[in-house]
């Protein structure tokens, strides 16, 4: 069974376009190491939730290849924690916030970061 974290993880950490592409093509050709490697080199993914990642290319599932799209698929995946990190960004407290979505999935910190960092640039603008 999956682990619930690393595959939200996978749902939320933007891969380039390319690299997905590359990464299906290997796994097609039965080189999964190959293909993880390919997702892992530019993504931040884990070695824990790049075979993830792959799994789910492989059953046709779209990865975000943009922040703004890994907040999207976070706010379907779960939209409680977008809310809890809302409220956290309103009262100014970003660090919690990076905190807090590293802890409730297995993003890396420049991810979490960078996913945060969108979510105010979002809240701003409303």
């Amino acid at each position: 069974m999956t682990n619930t974290k690393a595959h939200t993880t996978a749902l939320i950490t933007p891969i380039a376009q390319e690299a997905q592409n590359e990464g299906k093509e290997l796994a097609a050709e039965g080189r999964f190491i190959k293909a993880i490697r390919r997702l892992r080199k530019d993504s931040g993914l884990s070695l824990a939730t790049a075979p993830v990642a792959m799994d789910l290319l492989i059953q046709g599932h779209a990865l975000p290849t943009s922040y703004g799209q890994a907040l999207d698929a976070l706010r379907q995946i779960d939209a409680p924690l977008v809310a809890e990190l809302s409220a956290l960004l309103n009262s100014g407290h970003r660090d919690s916030a990076i905190k807090l979505l590293r802890e409730r999935t297995d993003i890396d910190l420049a991810g979490g970061y960078h996913l945060v960092t969108e979510l105010s640039g979002q809240l701003d603008t409303k």
